[in-house]
């Protein structure tokens, strides 16, 4: 298989080419920035949640602050990378490659949780488990066989796109299709910036997906992948700058998420730390450990309110610059393989960092991912969507005629976004087939763009409203 080529990976190209007019100071993946910054898709990540869901204060992070963050960090490992590349490396020809790798791994890290669902990674699983256990069901092989006859039976690749559900593809379908403005193409980003975002770069389909519970774009953006391949040339390897990508929201969540379950008292820092960090600290990092020690006497010194809270933080910093300077160099000692398209791994996992992210990991699970109220809350968003996938797949499955909001099923169907509607009625552009005449597949999916969009607080209300029960 052929290097991968900075020349296509840097592809600022769109499905779509761009009616905007060029501005030398701005490349094209800032305008993909400027173009979902605004969006409703990007706002709704404000409700929803990173750890710990439905919060009412204005500091534990939502899925919002917490992609702001990524792709804060995210810039500064390209920015270096970039320079790396210019002046070391000579692969970028001049500064303007290097700002737009710094511009490329900045948007991808801010929309890279576009897709979550409602209640985060465990939303995910929720929907998968829903579909695992309908497929196998006598119900759905009687709604298969009647769908059969006019659309034929579902490809295994069309039900692991349910059963696998995945949050990196729906990114990859809000930003082409469901963030719809004027036509098909959604906010039409870059190849780049979607090849970028496709973590991983296989259909639901493949081996890959079975063994590691991952894939990266739907059925329905089959011909996209296909584009990626030959355009950008990643056919079924990453893209160099989804690694960064990825590091950048590792560094992220291990350290913010611990420092909102400090705020929320649900991990005892000072505890934590000298049991778990300090004796690391000293052994492997003895001057930061040092400048952690000054910290902790000058906030004592000083009387400073919730000294855990502001000792946390200063932990959050050293541990982010550590983690920083690791993958930096793991990206360039691993450099030749990842531009071969055969490194195995994260960089973080393959850095002198390694230990620390595995403390930290273990740390997070232990007060954080198991903590009460988030395990409460969990079993609550369980419920919220199981019930919602029961109440919209059935109905939604047996629309037989145009849907005039007088039935039972016809009154669900139009709860969904029209936006979402609209989308699946296009052909070649342009709406050409009626609700009723959608496929299977086609209704299954309008189903999960709406449910995996919404945010915790709507689907709890949409919840109570239509099932008439006031959850805890």
């Amino acid at each position: 298989m052929s290097r991968l080529e900075w020349s296509k990976l840097l592809n600022g190209n769109r499905v779509r080419p761009s009616r905007t007019l060029f501005k030398k100071h701005r490349n094209e993946f800032d305008k993909d920035y400027e173009r979902i910054i605004y969006s409703s898709s990007l706002r709704r990540l404000q409700d929803k949640a990173q750890v710990f869901p439905l919060q009412e204060n204005d500091f534990t992070r939502t899925r919002l602050t917490h992609s702001l963050e990524v792709a804060s960090l995210g810039s500064s490992i390209a920015w270096e990378i970039g320079v790396w590349l210019l002046e070391e490396k000579k692969e970028f020809t001049d500064f303007w490659q290097v700002k737009e790798l710094a511009s490329l791994v900045e948007v991808t890290c801010l929309v890279h949780d576009l897709g979550n669902p409602p209640f985060g990674h465990y939303g995910e699983d929720v929907i998968r488990n829903w579909f695992t256990k309908w497929f196998q069901s006598e119900n759905f092989k009687k709604i298969e066989q009647d769908y059969s006859a006019h659309y034929g039976t579902l490809t295994q690749q069309m039900k692991n796109d349910f059963r696998l559900f995945e949050g990196n593809a729906q990114a990859i379908r809000i930003l082409t299709k469901l963030q719809f403005l004027n036509d098909e193409y959604g906010a039409n980003f870059t190849l780049g910036s979607l090849a970028t975002l496709m973590k991983y770069p296989w259909a639901s389909n493949d081996a890959k997906a079975e063994k590691k519970r991952k894939f990266g774009f739907f059925y329905s953006e089959n011909a996209l992948f296909e584009k990626l391949q030959v355009d950008v040339g990643i056919g079924g390897r990453r893209h160099p700058a989804t690694y960064l990508l990825e590091a950048a929201d590792d560094i992220a969540y291990l350290t913010a998420d611990i420092e909102d379950g400090v705020k929320k008292k649900a991990v005892p820092w000072d505890q934590v730390y000298f049991e778990k960090i300090r004796g690391f600290m000293q052994g492997r990092y003895p001057e930061r450990c040092k400048a952690l020690e000054e910290h902790r006497l000058t906030a004592v010194d000083n009387k400073v309110p919730d000294q855990s809270l502001v000792n946390v933080q200063n932990f959050k910093v050293v541990a982010q610059g550590i983690m920083i300077e690791a993958v930096v160099q793991a990206f360039k000692d691993n450099y030749d393989s990842i531009m071969k398209g055969n490194f195995e791994g994260d960089l973080l996992s393959c850095s002198s960092a390694k230990d620390l992210k595995e403390r930290l990991f273990d740390i997070e699970v232990e007060y954080c991912f198991k903590n009460s109220e988030v395990l409460a809350l969990e079993l609550v968003g369980d419920r919220v969507l199981t019930e919602l996938l029961d109440l919209f797949v059935d109905a939604i499955v047996r629309i037989e005629k145009k849907p005039k909001a007088k039935l039972r099923e016809e009154k669900i169907f139009h709860l969904i976004s029209p936006n979402f509607r609209h989308i699946q009625t296009l052909k070649d552009g342009v709406p050409q087939v009626e609700a009723h005449e959608l496929s299977l597949y086609n209704r299954l999916q309008l189903i999960t763009d709406f449910i995996s969009g919404m945010t915790d607080s709507y689907a709890v209300n949409l919840h109570r409203q239509l099932l008439g029960v006031k959850l805890p």
